[in-house]
């Protein structure tokens, strides 16, 4: 039986027209793989058809998201697609929750377990490496890592304080989305992506001050992999989030959303925190701790 007093579920729900995105973006798909696979192996074109990939993949993001964004403004979304949409994109943080878990699963299982039970003296140890000592970030072994770790104060604590901020900033623009202050909203938003490409900037420098200066690379063992895996990684969500809120800019100066009707503005919020709170584990786990 449908319910329509509880406010969520709708007489008709809006169900779209098939669309020729699904195959392009398994095209584009396609060319990435296909151009990765031959610039691997240094086959002439490879690294062509890989462009080729990217750009096909974004324009299938353009086209698909701009009909998501003209069917919402045309009014075809009621309260149930709106209600599918919340379901949907909670939990696909839910499947990003997962993709960090496993690599902070990583980084405990490397410090907690395996190191230390490559300290415990045996017969093995001995001979494979005679100086290996269980500590963290490691700093002997057969082939000494000649690198430096990286310090917690500096460029970690400013990136840190400048999320803080940017996730301050992005409750300030929904304030102002609810009180009809556009001002306030375009304000908030922009201040919020500025802090998020200072991040990135930051992330950049710090990535070449490491690989330069501190000889921490890729191949500095547990230690390097780890950092640069996990920190890599969520400069990339940092990237994709600043991408996802200037599009939401955009589609506030052309007079998109109303304190009623702001999904799209909500699900780029709740992105943007779940990166602040990944960078704060982060910050806790990789440099300080």
């Amino acid at each position: 039986m449908m319910n329509v007093e509880n406010g969520v579920h709708d007489a008709h729900y809006f169900v779209p027209s098939p669309s020729r995105w699904p195959i392009v973006g398994s095209v584009a798909l396609f060319c990435m793989g296909l151009g990765a696979a031959l610039s691997i192996n240094n086959v002439s074109g490879g690294v062509w058809v890989l462009i080729a990939g990217f750009a096909i993949l974004l324009w299938m993001m353009s086209g698909w998201f701009g009909d998501v964004v003209r069917e919402s403004e045309r009014g075809n979304y009621g309260q149930q697609v709106d209600y599918s949409f919340r379901w949907g994109m909670s939990w696909f943080i839910f499947s990003e929750v997962m993709f960090f878990a496993a690599f902070f699963g990583a980084l405990f299982y490397t410090r907690l377990i395996s190191v230390p039970e490559l300290g415990l003296p045996s017969d093995t140890q001995f001979h494979l490496w005679p100086n290996f000592q269980a500590e963290w970030p490691i700093s002997t072994g057969p082939k000494s890592p000649d690198y430096q770790s990286m310090h917690a104060f500096g460029l970690p604590a400013i990136n840190t304080a400048l999320l803080l901020t940017s996730g301050a900033t992005l409750t300030w623009a929904h304030w102002g989305l609810l009180q009809q202050n556009r001002r306030v909203l375009s304000r908030g938003l922009a201040a919020t992506i500025a802090l998020g490409a200072l991040f990135l900037s930051l992330q950049a420098y710090e990535y070449h001050h490491a690989w330069t200066s501190l000889n921490l690379t890729l191949a500095s063992g547990a230690y390097g992999a780890t950092f640069y895996l996990l920190t890599g990684f969520h400069g990339l969500h940092v990237l994709v989030g600043t991408l996802i809120l200037i599009t939401m800019w955009l589609r506030v100066q052309r007079g998109h959303f109303t304190p009623l009707h702001h999904f799209g503005f909500e699900a780029a919020a709740w992105y943007w925190h779940f990166v602040d709170v990944v960078w704060l584990m982060l910050f806790l786990f990789v440099y300080v701790i």
